[in-house]
């Protein structure tokens, strides 16, 4: 079946307080999507953000980030009111997110509608407490001790929580039950919030495209309350973190510093929390993107307290098994392998053995070699292809920025010479829309062909990711009608 779709973080959303938000604003985005005959909505990992704001670095894979909660839905329910929201501080950039205000200005008013809700006595969220203990009673502990704590990592609590003595940790519940409630109640609110987002895309006909990173980060809830899943040492200190070698992004490799998996202990539990963490996502999302997929062969493990990543090595890892014990255990799923990078015949072999659809970006397509993997000629229908991803800059800061030779064999291979330079993103829409890949999912900002101002990541860079906003109303009726044209004649609708 021949689909397509956008790729908007919920961050992006034009929503008001600061960022983006499970508000009126997604609704409309959903709308837009249908409008414009897109099937697909893809978005980043949803998880709470820690030091960088990347969803990638996140306290909990199972949570979810109360920066998204529709402070307006609160107002609605009369736990706030609108002039609370509006006397904060939410910075003073329409298109940037200004994550330091946000978090300055957002938990005091969570925690006003918290205690004005009354929640303890709403069995929904009773019934939601039960049925995600596995994970929300380690989160909503962590949380409040991290809190406790002035926000420090687990790493430098006192022993005896750190190692979770059964003392300390019920001396810890009690001391901070209200603080334990208060990030049970975030949790409950973020998922309805979420579900009726979820079951409005529904209506409309949109899926709903979730991330799952491979990793979960060391300062988290995952690591501090299961350290037996990772390669720790006897005082809970990584032995290797994960990252990748050198490549195009960065000459020195990507240390990204997450906890890697002791691959033997999961396969002796029959891989039960990644069964968890993945039913879970399934909960969430209709389809998942599986981040660095290729991790999943073999990972890059990097000595621990090293500065870059390149003194790491390649480690083998579950390959199918994990996979076939996924079937066995949740049926046939909606899987996307990311599996960008530099692939072994290995990788190859697992991508074909799983069944699951690769992605094809167009950026890395056009080089000296004239020989790319990522050539439009090359596909087979079983992929999804990208102008880029989220780690990519757009479309039309990419064209600006590559050499003068890509730059020749891109033109050369769209027959785009005579494209004027305001118009050439359209061209390379247009070459992933009419490929053959069953799914063609592009980027919000190279539709509105904005440039590296609107980039929402470098990779290997801190200070100035993940903040990119979309402008209330950047969609005109004509970019509508084009985008739904373009669909309609590559046989997407």
């Amino acid at each position: 079946m021949r689909r397509s779709g956008m790729l908007l973080p919920i961050a992006s959303l034009p929503s008001p307080y600061g960022i983006g938000a499970f508000s009126k604003e997604a609704y409309e985005f959903i709308d837009l999507l249908r409008d414009t005959g897109q099937k697909l909505w893809q978005i980043l990992p949803l998880g709470p953000t820690s030091y960088g704001d990347s969803p990638y670095q996140s306290f909990s894979t199972f949570a979810g980030n109360p920066y998204f909660i529709d402070l307006n839905v609160l107002i609605g329910k009369g736990w706030l009111t609108k002039e609370e929201c509006d006397a904060c501080d939410w910075g003073d950039h329409p298109s940037y997110i200004d994550y330091g205000k946000i978090y300055e200005s957002r938990f005091p008013l969570l925690r006003k509608a918290f205690e004005r809700s009354k929640i303890l006595s709403d069995g929904n969220f009773l019934t939601f407490c039960v049925e995600n203990n596995h994970w929300l009673d380690d989160y909503a502990l962590y949380m409040a001790v991290k809190n406790k704590f002035g926000g420090k990592s687990w790493i430098e609590w006192d022993e005896e929580v750190r190692l979770r003595e059964p003392a300390a940790l019920k001396r810890y519940q009690d001391e901070l039950r209200e603080d334990i409630i208060f990030y049970q109640y975030l949790q409950f609110e973020f998922f309805e919030q979420w579900k009726n987002v979820k079951n409005y895309a529904h209506e409309k006909g949109i899926q709903i495209v979730g991330d799952i990173p491979i990793y979960v980060a060391f300062d988290s809830a995952d690591t501090w309350a299961n350290p037996e899943l990772f390669q720790l040492d006897e005082n809970n200190l990584p032995v290797a973190v994960a990252g990748c070698p050198p490549d195009g992004f960065s000459a020195t490799g990507q240390l990204w510093g997450n906890p890697l998996y002791r691959w033997d202990y999961h396969k002796r539990m029959h891989y039960g929390w990644w069964m968890r963490r993945i039913a879970h996502c399934f909960k969430l999302f209709d389809i998942v993107r599986i981040d660095h997929f290729r991790g999943f062969d073999e990972y890059y493990s990097i000595p621990y307290g090293d500065e870059t990543a390149q003194n790491g090595h390649w480690e083998k890892g579950p390959g199918m098994d994990l996979f076939h014990t996924m079937k066995e255990e949740l049926g046939e799923r909606n899987i996307i392998a990311e599996d960008l990078g530099f692939l072994t015949e290995t990788v190859y072999k697992l991508l074909r053995d799983s069944g699951y659809p690769g992605m094809k970006v167009l950026q890395f397509a056009f080089d000296t070699s004239e020989n790319s993997d990522y050539l439009t000629y090359k596909y087979d229908r079983n992929c999804v292809v990208y102008t880029g991803t989220h780690d990519n800059d757009t479309t039309v800061g990419w064209y600006e920025h590559m050499t003068d030779w890509d730059r020749d064999v891109a033109l050369r291979y769209m027959n785009s010479f005579h494209t004027p330079k305001e118009e050439q993103h359209w061209d390379l829409i247009s070459l992933a829309m009419r490929s053959v890949a069953d799914t063609c999912i592009i980027p919000v900002q190279d539709y509105l062909g904005l440039g590296s101002e609107a980039r929402i990541n470098t990779p290997s860079t801190l200070g100035d990711n993940w903040k990119w906003r979309m402008s209330k109303n950047a969609f005109s009726d004509e970019l509508k009608g084009r985008i739904w044209h373009m669909t309609k004649l590559y046989g997407r609708l």
